[in-house]
């Protein structure tokens, strides 16, 4: 699937009902869709750009040759999972119908493979005109998805079948269309990611090799499941995901910090971050000539999750535990003392896991069940602990 799963794009036609899109706009946010506004020209004479680019929070272009460096047609394209085209005039219709690419709009219809629901509004002549009939027949032949409009009053004064379906049938035919899983719309979800550092020197660091991508991956599955999600990432060399709260920290001190402040706006928390138990004592200035890097005395680390059980309330707390060994009874020891809900325990010995992108290990959950899983991916994994912990939240 390309984009992150909730990236929508909305394409708008030149009709009185574009005023309409406004609101199908607002409620595909409210339940988690990111949303990039495509109008045509003409429709900028019903609902101007600035307003488009209020509500959605985007740059709003109408023309292939506007924003030429980002090659909007193909980057836009690449990034939808779905295009609704709300309203859909006489016109439009016609010229999707023909392969037109004279906007932006049609250029990125014919550069994008994902579905398409198209949603006419025009006078009851014009739907009912033979040209506009075999134009939606073809593009129904095609695969596009054509809602049929309503009967009722329009703006002519006349009655008749051509009037603008209500949000609400719109977003129910998008969901059916779709299929895409909105069970933690409403929840905030707090992800760590990556390894702490723990500086020596300006030079050196006492690190680990976690490289974040598990919890990079439960952050973009809750959020493609509609959640609000936070993500704070310790140098992980990987892109901020669109639409997740990323707070960049490099020590456990930071992180401890910044997890205390978000802990309690949170639902879920999935501490995938692996964080350093000891830091130096002190850090010097400047670099450690090697022939006085003899020894470096030690302070532990506060025990987040720990330190995390003494304010939790009502959240659910997903672990991880990276051993040498399988160790169920030690996994279960430790879920107890964390405070977690779920731990999840895999065995790095052989070198597996860290800077993969598969991960095996076992699930424990505080109710006594244990799964076991089998190499999968991490995106996998982190639907099966999104599944349990959603379970545990009710």
């Amino acid at each position: 699937m390309q984009g992150h799963g909730r990236e929508v794009i909305l394409g708008v036609g030149g009709g009185i009902a574009a005023y309409k899109s406004c609101d199908l706009l607002r409620r595909l946010q409210d339940i988690g869709y990111l949303v990039t506004v495509v109008p045509t020209p003409s429709s900028l004479n019903f609902v101007g750009a600035a307003t488009w680019e209020a509500l959605s929070g985007r740059a709003v272009t109408t023309e292939v040759f506007e924003s030429v460096e980002e090659v909007r047609h193909v980057s836009l394209a690449k990034k939808a999972v779905f295009i609704i085209i709300a309203p859909a005039t006489a016109d439009l219709i016609a010229r999707i119908a023909a392969g037109r690419a004279d906007d932006l709009l049609t250029n990125v219809i014919l550069a994008a493979d994902v579905p398409v629901l198209i949603v006419p509004a025009m006078h009851p002549n014009m739907w009912n005109d033979q040209a506009t009939t075999a134009n939606v027949r073809v593009l129904r032949e095609r695969g596009f998805h054509v809602l049929d409009p309503e009967v009722g009053a329009l703006t002519s004064g006349d009655v008749g079948q051509g009037r603008f379906p209500e949000t609400v049938k719109i977003l129910e035919s998008f969901a059916q269309l779709t299929k895409v899983k909105s069970d933690y719309l409403g929840k905030r979800v707090l992800v760590s990611a990556g390894g702490t550092r723990e500086p020596i020197d300006p030079i050196r660091f006492i690190g680990n090799q976690s490289s974040g991508k598990q919890g990079y991956a439960v952050a973009l599955q809750a959020l493609r499941r509609g959640a609000d999600v936070v993500l704070v990432s310790a140098n992980a060399s990987l892109p901020d995901i669109e639409g997740v709260r990323t707070i960049h920290v490099q020590t456990a001190s930071e992180m401890h910090d910044v997890l205390h402040q978000e802990f309690a706006k949170c639902d879920l928390l999935v501490m995938s971050a692996a964080v350093a138990d000891a830091r130096p004592e002190s850090m010097q200035d400047s670099k450690i000539k090697k022939d006085s890097l003899t020894s470096i005395n030690l302070t532990e680390n506060v025990d987040i999750l720990k330190s995390l059980k003494e304010i939790k309330i009502k959240q659910v707390v997903v672990a991880f535990a990276a051993e040498t060994s399988h160790d169920a009874s030690a996994a279960k020891s430790k879920m107890l003392a964390k405070g977690a809900d779920i731990l999840y325990l895999n065995d790095v010995s052989g070198g597996d896991i860290f800077n993969s992108e598969t991960t095996f290990g076992e699930i424990f959950t505080s109710a006594g069940t244990s799964y076991k899983v089998a190499k999968t991916t991490k995106d996998t994994l982190a639907q099966e602990l999104l599944d349990h912990a959603l379970h545990q939240l009710g």
